[in-house]
């Protein structure tokens, strides 16, 4: 991955994912967060008095819930002598599992970015604000797309491409008669026309201006004919908005495809963009099929064996790709590894070995990426874990399955029904910040 933090702003939003489908009965999740200039001992006076207050709760099952919670916080905040440089973010309390047991959660962490508010809160979920505030990037470019049949605005800003809004317009065509005709109608044109601009104008105002102050690092605008240029130039297109416009393009199409390549045509403003970044590695993988070198790598089997072999430079993981790493052992102890794609899942009922046909017991079982997330290190490869905003990234999930790989070397051909039977790796046991939760 390019840089420890987005592996970290990975993990945060898969933490965030979990956290948000996990409930408890009563109020026994405490959410906590701690600011970086708070002291941890503030805080522990505070939880010692929410633990007297809670004491008196009447009903004894959520009274005990509460105090554990309680009591697993004041634990965790043992375990820092001070608050640590970017604050601190507990979550500890009794979750209800799928199948209505009962499960003790503790997650203590420092984020990578300092925990701008304070919180305290004990509810039947955990409360994620401070967390999502983390994942916001504060670099986002504004797009206005803009021809003849109707405008778009979008924004980019990390991995995140959005539509903000979009509407068509029905403009006059030139008139081809001559005479008074024609000279009325070139005036009801050219009132439309400034019609049309005052209201993409107005619209980009609306949408790029918040609070008084523009909410976008640039701006871009795009189209297919001479409407950018009037948009830049005209009196309602706010001054703000205009000292930020970084530039003008060219592009063949309107809506979401003039918006596609609007990002592909502004690559060397949007650089530090995550999303652009995505773009173009996924093109260098085309780009390795397209020039038939035999040094990409594509689908769980090819790509497992291509890992043990050492031959990933740089694995590429689509972040929802449904795959499984599941550890089974037979009634010798003796331990097998698979990796099973959403379809395989079923496998892991009544798994027998596939030489012996003995009954296998399943040991563990885990995402696929998250296991990647944590053992690439271990195979001398760089992880890049991409989102489905670009069109190039659907393509490359619709298309190879959502994994592939960039290769050192070309590889030799080889049997992947092998493959399938073979044990890849032995037990990893990465040291994961949220493991525990998991």
């Amino acid at each position: 991955m390019s840089g420890v933090s987005d592996l970290q702003r990975w993990k945060l939003k898969r933490l965030i994912k979990t956290l948000e489908a996990a409930r408890g009965s009563g109020t026994s999740m405490i959410s906590l967060a701690i600011p970086p200039k708070q002291q941890i001992s503030q805080v522990v006076s505070m939880l010692t008095e929410e633990f007297g207050t809670a004491s008196n709760i009447k009903s004894r099952v959520n009274r005990q819930s509460v105090l554990s919670a309680i009591t697993s916080a004041q634990h965790r905040l043992k375990l820092y002598p001070r608050t640590p440089p970017n604050g601190l973010v507990v979550y500890c309390g009794t979750v209800l599992t799928d199948d209505g047991k009962e499960k003790l959660v503790n997650i203590d962490f420092e984020p990578f970015k300092p925990v701008s508010t304070k919180l305290y809160l004990c509810d039947s979920k955990f409360h994620l604000e401070p967390l999502a505030g983390l994942l916001e990037d504060s670099t986002k470019f504004g797009f206005i797309v803009i021809d003849g049949k109707g405008s778009l605005y979008g924004q980019l800003s990390g991995n995140t491409r959005e539509t903000l809004h979009q509407f068509s317009v029905e403009l006059p065509k030139k008139h081809g008669r001559g005479g008074q005709s024609s000279m009325r109608f070139g005036r009801i044109r050219l009132e439309k026309r400034q019609n049309y601009v005052r209201k993409v104008a107005e619209k980009a105002t609306q949408l790029f201006i918040t609070n008084n102050a523009i909410n976008v690092t640039g701006l871009i605008l795009a189209g297919s004919a001479e409407f950018k240029e009037e948009l830049e130039k005209s009196d309602i297109f706010d001054p703000r908005l205009r000292s930020k416009v970084i530039q003008l393009v060219d592009v063949a199409y309107g809506g979401e495809n003039g918006f596609s390549e609007a990002i592909s045509l502004s690559r060397k403003y949007l650089d530090n963009v995550k999303v652009v970044q995505e773009q173009e590695l996924v093109t260098k993988f085309f780009d390795e099929i397209a020039r038939n070198t035999g040094k990409i790598s594509y689908g769980i089997d090819d790509i497992i064996s291509a890992l043990e072999d050492g031959a990933v430079e740089t694995l590429i993981v689509w972040e929802n790709l449904v795959a499984w790493r599941v550890e089974f052992q037979d009634a010798e102890g003796t331990k097998t590894v698979r990796f099973l794609r959403s379809e395989q899942e079923h496998e892991c009922v009544n798994a027998v070995d596939k030489v012996t046909g003995a009954q296998l017991e399943i040991v563990s079982k885990e995402s696929l990426v998250d296991w990647l997330a944590e053992a690439y290190t271990n195979f001398g490869t760089n992880l890049e874990i991409i989102g489905d905003s670009a069109p190039e990234a659907t393509s490359f999930i619709n298309g190879f399955g959502g994994i592939g790989g960039l290769l050192r070397w070309k590889r030799e051909e080889f049997d992947i029904q092998e493959s399938d039977s073979e044990d890849y790796f032995e037990e990893n046991d990465p040291d994961d910040e949220y493991a525990e939760f998991f």
